[in-house]
Protein backbone atom coordinates (compact mmCIF):
# COMPACT_ATOMS: atom_id res chain seq x y z
CA UNK A 1 0.00 0.00 0.00
CA UNK A 2 1.34 3.43 -0.94
CA UNK A 3 1.66 6.19 1.60
CA UNK A 4 -0.87 9.01 1.50
CA UNK A 5 0.38 12.55 1.86
CA UNK A 6 -1.07 16.04 2.23
CA UNK A 7 -1.67 18.29 -0.77
CA UNK A 8 -3.27 21.70 -1.26
CA UNK A 9 -5.21 22.99 -4.23
CA UNK A 10 -7.04 26.09 -5.39
CA UNK A 11 -9.37 26.67 -8.33
CA UNK A 12 -8.08 29.28 -10.79
CA UNK A 13 -10.75 31.69 -12.01
CA UNK A 14 -11.11 34.34 -14.68
CA UNK A 15 -13.03 37.36 -13.41
CA UNK A 16 -13.78 39.46 -16.51
CA UNK A 17 -15.39 42.32 -14.58
CA UNK A 18 -14.20 42.36 -10.98
CA UNK A 19 -16.92 44.77 -9.88
CA UNK A 20 -19.60 42.20 -10.83
CA UNK A 21 -17.90 39.36 -8.91
CA UNK A 22 -18.74 36.87 -11.68
CA UNK A 23 -16.16 34.29 -12.66
CA UNK A 24 -15.42 31.23 -14.78
CA UNK A 25 -13.33 28.39 -13.40
CA UNK A 26 -10.40 27.80 -15.77
CA UNK A 27 -7.90 25.72 -13.84
CA UNK A 28 -6.65 23.93 -10.76
CA UNK A 29 -3.35 24.72 -9.01
CA UNK A 30 -2.04 21.90 -6.84
CA UNK A 31 0.93 21.73 -4.48
CA UNK A 32 2.24 18.67 -2.63
CA UNK A 33 5.35 19.32 -0.53
CA UNK A 34 6.29 15.70 0.12
CA UNK A 35 6.13 14.76 -3.58
CA UNK A 36 7.75 18.06 -4.64
CA UNK A 37 4.86 18.66 -6.99
CA UNK A 38 3.54 22.07 -7.99
CA UNK A 39 1.61 22.65 -11.19
CA UNK A 40 -1.53 24.19 -12.60
CA UNK A 41 -3.77 22.69 -15.27
CA UNK A 42 -5.68 25.19 -17.38
CA UNK A 43 -8.62 25.02 -19.80
CA UNK A 44 -10.15 28.25 -21.11
CA UNK A 45 -13.76 27.99 -22.26
CA UNK A 46 -14.01 31.13 -24.39
CA UNK A 47 -17.78 30.83 -24.76
CA UNK A 48 -18.34 30.93 -20.99
CA UNK A 49 -15.96 33.86 -20.51
CA UNK A 50 -17.47 35.86 -23.38
CA UNK A 51 -20.94 35.21 -21.95
CA UNK A 52 -19.88 37.29 -18.94
CA UNK A 53 -18.09 39.98 -20.94
CA UNK A 54 -18.26 39.84 -24.74
CA UNK A 55 -15.44 42.36 -25.31
CA UNK A 56 -12.81 40.58 -23.25
CA UNK A 57 -9.44 39.86 -24.84
CA UNK A 58 -9.20 36.08 -24.51
CA UNK A 59 -5.66 35.99 -25.94
CA UNK A 60 -4.54 38.30 -23.11
CA UNK A 61 -6.18 35.98 -20.57
CA UNK A 62 -4.36 33.00 -22.06
CA UNK A 63 -1.04 34.87 -21.82
CA UNK A 64 -1.67 35.67 -18.14
CA UNK A 65 -2.63 32.05 -17.44
CA UNK A 66 0.51 30.85 -19.22
CA UNK A 67 2.57 33.11 -16.94
CA UNK A 68 0.66 31.75 -13.93
CA UNK A 69 1.60 28.19 -14.92
CA UNK A 70 5.22 29.06 -15.67
CA UNK A 71 5.56 30.65 -12.23
CA UNK A 72 3.89 27.65 -10.59
CA UNK A 73 6.32 25.14 -12.12
CA UNK A 74 9.34 27.38 -11.44
CA UNK A 75 10.28 28.17 -15.04
CA UNK A 76 13.57 30.06 -14.72
CA UNK A 77 12.50 32.43 -17.52
CA UNK A 78 9.26 33.43 -15.76
CA UNK A 79 10.74 36.14 -13.54
CA UNK A 80 11.69 36.59 -9.90
CA UNK A 81 8.62 35.01 -8.38
CA UNK A 82 9.24 31.80 -10.34
CA UNK A 83 12.64 31.54 -8.62
CA UNK A 84 11.05 31.25 -5.16
CA UNK A 85 10.73 27.78 -3.65
CA UNK A 86 7.56 25.76 -4.32
CA UNK A 87 5.59 26.69 -1.20
CA UNK A 88 6.31 30.40 -1.64
CA UNK A 89 5.30 30.29 -5.32
CA UNK A 90 2.09 28.44 -4.53
CA UNK A 91 1.19 30.84 -1.70
CA UNK A 92 1.94 33.88 -3.88
CA UNK A 93 -0.19 32.56 -6.74
CA UNK A 94 -3.14 31.61 -4.52
CA UNK A 95 -3.15 34.77 -2.38
CA UNK A 96 -6.35 36.83 -2.39
CA UNK A 97 -6.37 39.56 -5.01
CA UNK A 98 -8.83 41.67 -6.95
CA UNK A 99 -7.64 41.11 -10.51
CA UNK A 100 -8.63 39.38 -13.73
CA UNK A 101 -7.07 36.08 -12.59
CA UNK A 102 -8.04 34.96 -9.06
CA UNK A 103 -7.99 31.77 -7.02
CA UNK A 104 -10.49 30.18 -4.69
CA UNK A 105 -9.60 29.53 -1.10
CA UNK A 106 -6.91 26.86 -0.72
CA UNK A 107 -8.26 23.41 0.14
CA UNK A 108 -6.30 20.52 1.71
CA UNK A 109 -6.54 16.84 0.95
CA UNK A 110 -4.70 13.52 1.12
CA UNK A 111 -3.37 11.67 -1.91
CA UNK A 112 -1.09 8.85 -3.00
CA UNK A 113 -0.20 10.50 -6.32
CA UNK A 114 -0.31 14.30 -6.56
CA UNK A 115 -0.32 14.14 -10.36
CA UNK A 116 -3.24 11.70 -10.49
CA UNK A 117 -5.17 13.70 -7.90
CA UNK A 118 -4.50 16.86 -9.91
CA UNK A 119 -5.95 15.20 -13.03
CA UNK A 120 -9.02 14.06 -11.08
CA UNK A 121 -9.68 17.51 -9.63
CA UNK A 122 -9.17 19.16 -13.02
CA UNK A 123 -11.64 16.79 -14.69
CA UNK A 124 -14.18 17.22 -11.89
CA UNK A 125 -13.96 20.99 -11.38
CA UNK A 126 -12.99 22.40 -14.78
CA UNK A 127 -13.91 20.10 -17.67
Amino acid sequence: MSERTVYEYAVVRVVPRVEREEFVNVGVALYCRKQRYADVKIHVDETKIKALYADIDVSMIKEHLDSFRRICIGDKHAGRIASLDQPERFRWLTANRSTLIQCSATHPGMCVSAEQTHDELFNKLIL
